[in-house]
């Protein structure tokens, strides 16, 4: 069992509702990091991409940072800019 596997466990003993939606927001965190790790990899900054997107640095850092309610039209645009593409599955 990981570490945060144990602290999500004890943690849930004391206040039950801290983890409520948890799941939810932890894919959202994941998506964020995916986003930056692939800009990165580029080599490219969030002004350019920003730029490529034909938008704001700071709608690039909210979507790195908080990835909530991105349209997938967005992701895909986003995608191209860092020479990826999105693949998406229903599971």
């Amino acid at each position: 069992m990981s570490d945060l596997q144990k602290y999500k466990n004890k943690r849930m003993k004391k206040d039950p509702d801290f983890w409520k939606g948890y799941d939810e927001r932890f894919e959202t965190f994941k998506l964020g990091v995916l986003l930056k790790q692939a800009r990165v990899e580029a080599g490219m900054t969030q002004e350019q991409i920003a730029r490529e997107l034909k938008t704001t640095k700071s709608v690039i850092s909210r979507m790195e940072n908080h990835a909530t309610d991105i349209r997938l039209s967005t992701l895909e645009k986003f995608a191209k800019a860092v020479g990826r593409h999105i693949e998406v599955a229903l599971v």
